[in-house]
């Protein structure tokens, strides 16, 4: 899987980075999507996010991830086109902002706050969702499921 990291804060560190791209290998994998797949991840700070999430989502404030698919489901399944290109899955956006504060608020390391975030960005791009509960508990579930055995536990 060919992923593209951006970070526009300059703070977050290099060994996360890494251990970023081992979590969305994994959880590729565990997905059962391609090694060809593409995935752009990009950091931020609060106000960069609050300007996407209010341009695009209509909720002015900062968020914690937005995710920006470029694939769209269709009968649970991503609706690829073009066999013989990469599936482009899609952004990922990070607010480290908020990823520091949601670690601290849920005491718990800065580093799994980011892979959580990331994961459940990922999940969005593969058509997850968490607008009613049972869609919510089926990707909280997954996300856990993904971190646990990624050895990214609470």
């Amino acid at each position: 899987m060919h992923i593209d990291f951006h970070d526009q804060t300059n703070t977050v560190p290099e060994d996360f980075v890494d251990m970023l791209q081992r979590l969305l290998v994994f959880a590729a994998k565990k997905e059962g999507i391609s090694n060809e797949a593409e995935v752009s991840v990009s950091f931020v700070d609060n106000n960069e996010i609050h300007e996407l999430n209010r341009n695009y989502r209509q909720q002015d404030k900062p968020t914690d991830v937005i995710s920006f698919a470029m694939q769209e489901m269709v009968e649970g399944e991503l609706n690829v086109v073009g066999d013989d290109m990469p599936l482009t899955l899609g952004d990922i956006v990070i607010s480290v902002d908020r990823a520091k504060e949601q670690a601290e608020d849920y005491n718990h390391s800065f580093e799994r706050e980011l892979g959580f975030l990331t994961v459940h960005g990922f999940l969005h791009l593969l058509g997850y969702d968490h607008m009613n509960e049972e869609d919510e508990a089926q990707m909280f579930q997954k996300q856990e499921e993904i971190l646990d055995e990624f050895g990214l536990a609470r």
